[in-house]
């Protein structure tokens, strides 16, 4: 019994049933990033079969440079504002994480705003089919921007489920969006309706959180966060350029037809690129927690990420090469007839970028930021060299060949490096904490 003076405190819990309880914790988590993937892989999905079918090969070609240089943009804005909150404001407290996600999501609209113009500008002095296509991403880029840092900060506040409401809105709203587009019947009519959902899907998320995006303070947060944003700046803009590069080498080495095709094959396992570009939504959250509640499990934490989405990047491929070709044809359109010759090739390449994908959000949650650029640098030079160079040799087939190699590559450098980042970190854990 307890003597005089002496508190007495609740018996802990189980150690057994703590574990337990943050399992149920991480797969709810996750369960919720997976869902949101999912609903987000469908709307690109969608898009990119829709323009596929309504404006053929080489219009498709035209969109699939706009999507692309959105990426660019995206990664530009995830790296500077959004990465930087995931990695420091995950499982924070309410307040802090909201002051955060203010400033986060203003420097987003500030991102996008800024090249947004720039996209505008661009697009009016091109002018030809290019031109409208690129004048148009430049005014959507702030609400796309802005809907996405919604996103971001969701799921560092571990609520997920508001994620997936937000991208089910922007759904929503993409279908009468997508049939007004339809009835115009231009490329830029599509990237406007793209933009639009986005747009209300933005103004939700204000209805959902309350938090107003602070432009006014996007300057201090870039300021504040520029050790680690800077590095992801060059770590997202070098995996986006390298895309974007080769998307404009491909055509023309082998001409806008041959952009297409790729893209065709690629909207083939869009459900699983789709995850790999928004894995940080997801991923880096729950590895940052990991490694504040756990840190000895994050290595195998990390190992089960990556080879989960590797086997089920393969388990899809294999099931499209059984796919009939009429079944490929009412998905593509005819796109599917050169697309299809891809498939191996797509799929080695995405299980590829899995599998790293795994070690790059155990190096974003250990902020081990000098270790994941010199691995994105590595990997990005590797993707670009292949699929140029396949493609110099051997067209189309050469350069989707060039990437899946590529990819392995990059994945076994980031592994290397993960592995030497904990052992640092075991030698030195210095857990950092910010306050916004």
């Amino acid at each position: 019994m307890p003597t005089e003076g002496e508190k007495t405190t609740a018996p802990a819990a189980p150690a057994g049933e703590t574990r337990r309880s943050d399992r149920r914790g991480v797969v709810g988590r996750l369960s919720w990033g997976l869902a949101d993937q999912a609903v987000s892989s469908m709307i690109n999905f969608a898009v990119g079969i829709y323009v596929a079918r309504e404006l053929g090969v080489n219009a498709f070609g035209v969109f699939s440079l706009a999507w692309l240089t959105y990426g660019v943009v995206l990664n530009v804005s995830r790296g500077l504002a959004t990465d930087p909150l995931v990695v420091r404001f995950s499982g924070v407290p309410e307040a802090t994480w909201r002051a955060a996600a203010a400033r986060s999501s203003g420097a987003a609209l500030a991102v996008g705003a800024g090249l947004g113009a720039v996209c505008l500008l661009v697009g009016l002095g091109l002018g030809g089919d290019v031109g409208p296509a690129f004048a148009c991403l430049g005014v959507a880029l702030p609400a796309l921007l802005l809907q996405d840092a919604r996103r971001f900060a969701f799921f560092a506040a571990g609520t997920g489920q508001k994620a997936f409401a937000n991208d089910l809105v922007q759904g929503v709203a993409l279908v009468p969006a997508m049939v007004v587009a339809a009835r115009v019947g231009t490329v830029a009519a599509f990237v406007l309706a793209w933009g639009a959902a986005a747009a209300v899907a933005a103004g939700y998320g204000f209805l959902q959180s309350g938090i107003r995006p602070r432009v006014t303070q996007a300057r201090g947060w870039l300021r504040e966060q520029r050790d680690l944003g800077s590095r992801y700046l060059v770590e997202n803009v070098s995996l986006s350029g390298a895309s974007q590069l080769r998307a404009y080498g491909l055509g023309a080495i082998a001409g806008v037809g041959a952009v297409g095709t790729v893209r065709g094959a690629e909207l083939l396992l869009g459900p699983f690129l789709a995850l790999l570009m928004g894995l940080s939504l997801v991923t880096v959250a729950e590895a940052a927690r990991v490694l504040r509640q756990a840190p000895h499990r994050l290595g195998r934490f990390c190992l089960r990420l990556g080879g989960g989405q590797a086997g089920a990047a393969l388990l899809w491929g294999g099931a499209l090469l059984l796919m009939p070709d009429r079944l490929g044809e009412l998905v593509l359109g005819d796109v599917w007839h050169s697309a299809s010759g891809l498939i191996v090739p797509a799929t080695l390449g995405v299980a590829g970028a899995g599998l790293g994908s795994g070690a790059a959000a155990g190096l974003r949650a250990l902020a081990a930021a000098r270790r994941s650029v010199r691995c994105q640098l590595f990997a990005s030079t590797c993707y670009l060299g292949g699929g140029l160079g396949g493609a110099a040799l051997a067209g189309t087939v050469g350069s989707a060949w060039g990437v899946a190699s590529a990819t392995a590559c990059g994945s076994a450098v980031w592994w290397l490096q993960l592995r030497a980042a904990l052992r640092e970190h075991h030698r030195n854990p210095l857990p950092e904490v910010r306050t916004p």
